[in-house]
């Protein structure tokens, strides 16, 4: 008796591809005052209003002169006004010089600062005066009006992230508030009659094929690390009608359901029939490792037209914890109007030999020793999630390649991917 052929692999590439062809930007935003904008995704483009700076000022504490008055070292002006940051000085005529601060605006007439190091007074009778130790160049030490940004510029672009610096450039045009895309409304919930929550039962009496939820707890870190606003639905029992009704109800409210374990063909995996009974699904089988089977589809809504997006990821912890990584924080940040960059491969050696070379694309956890190479966890199982708790990131090994001792890797670090 013949059997039908399994579907090749899809690859994680293309995996990607097609799930960010099914997504589209929320329309929803939140105007926020910028000093509580950290980390939010700009809704719209920042366009200067004025210039930065506003006028030419110095950066220097020290002297502001017109440098045709000093030829040569040892020049002496007569200082006639002192001109702090906030204040604007009156014009500087030949043979004078004004004491000036960092920040201040440049008097009409200099064109150059000497830096008060380079100076030193001399008393006289006509009043104050210095002497300069050097000749000025112009513009030294000026910073020009609309140097950092001129009126019309495009300072900050629609999905950028913001951050310390782009917050402060906001205000640097007096933006007090910033226009910024909702958080996407995250639905996250666990399947399987053997989850347990930790503090419910005790260790030691723990029943037989119990396990606790430690799924729940990552998971929920990584959506609220990527803006989103979580609701937390716990454990779902393993029957059809209770799988049912708790994406029927999640899809009411939110824009994505995160789901792990329940997405296999097994009896009492519900979650795929539960899903193409309300929406639609496509169950993928990726050439990676760990991490092979993932699901992707959307919920339809009752209420309102629309569906929210699925994402089922695999039960076991390490392959839903790269498989997250890899490609829900992609959508995520797509719902957000902003492209997930992937993280900065890093070029460096192989402290240890891998003779035999998997079928599928591998992320091997690893972490840098003090010679500067990568050593590899011992066990490379999708179940042993001290693998990343040990391990500072992953290794991007090709399908069927082997690695030799001294090999140059690519190392993904989970700092990066996390940030």
């Amino acid at each position: 008796m013949s059997h039908p052929s399994r579907a090749p692999l899809m690859s994680l590439d293309d995996a990607l591809q097609a799930l960010l062809a099914h997504v589209h930007p929320l329309t929803r935003f939140d105007t926020v005052a910028t000093l509580d904008a950290d980390g939010r995704f700009l809704a719209q483009d920042v366009v200067s209003a004025l210039q930065v700076p506003a006028f030419d000022n110095s950066s220097m504490d020290g002297y502001a002169v017109r440098s045709a008055d000093i030829a040569q070292p040892g020049t002496e002006l007569t200082v006639t006004q002192r001109i702090a940051a906030g204040h604007f000085g009156e014009d500087l005529l030949t043979g004078q010089t004004a004491r000036i601060f960092t920040g201040a605006p440049l008097p009409p007439g200099a064109d150059a600062i000497v830096m008060q190091e380079q100076t030193e007074p001399v008393s006289g009778q006509d009043g104050m005066r210095v002497r300069f130790l050097t000749t000025p160049k112009v513009g030294q030490w000026i910073r020009r009006s609309g140097e950092d940004v001129r009126v019309g510029d495009t300072v900050l672009q629609r999905g950028q992230k913001l951050g310390p610096a782009q917050l402060g450039l906001a205000a640097s045009l007096g933006l007090s508030h910033v226009q910024v895309m909702a958080r996407p409304k995250v639905a996250l919930f666990s399947t399987g009659d053997e989850l347990v929550m930790p503090g419910d039962v005790a260790p030691g009496d723990m029943r037989p094929g119990a396990i606790y939820n430690s799924n729940r707890f990552f998971l929920r870190a990584l959506l609220q690390r990527m803006g989103c606003e979580v609701s937390d639905l716990g454990i779902v029992p393993d029957r059809r009608d209770a799988t049912v009704a708790a994406l029927q109800s999640a899809a009411e409210h939110h824009d994505l359901i995160v789901t792990s374990g329940g997405v296999s063909v097994g009896e009492e995996d519900h979650v795929k029939p539960a899903v193409q009974t309300l929406g639609e699904l496509s169950l993928w089988q990726i050439a990676m490792k760990p991490g092979k089977p993932f699901a992707y589809g959307h919920v339809r809504r009752e209420s309102v037209a629309g569906a929210a997006h699925f994402v089922g990821l695999p039960g076991n912890p390490v392959s839903s914890f790269i498989t997250f990584l890899l490609l829900v924080k992609p959508l995520i940040f797509a719902l957000q109007g902003a492209v997930a960059q992937p993280p900065v491969a890093y070029r460096l050696p192989a402290h240890f030999d891998l003779p035999k070379a998997d079928k599928r694309r591998e992320f091997l956890r690893v972490r840098r020793n003090a010679q500067g190479g990568l050593d590899l966890f011992p066990n490379q199982s999708s179940g042993v999630l001290t693998s990343v708790v040990w391990g500072e990131g992953v290794v991007d090994n090709p399908a069927e390649q082997t690695i030799t001792h001294g090999d140059m890797l690519n190392f993904w670090s989970f700092s990066d991917w996390l940030s």
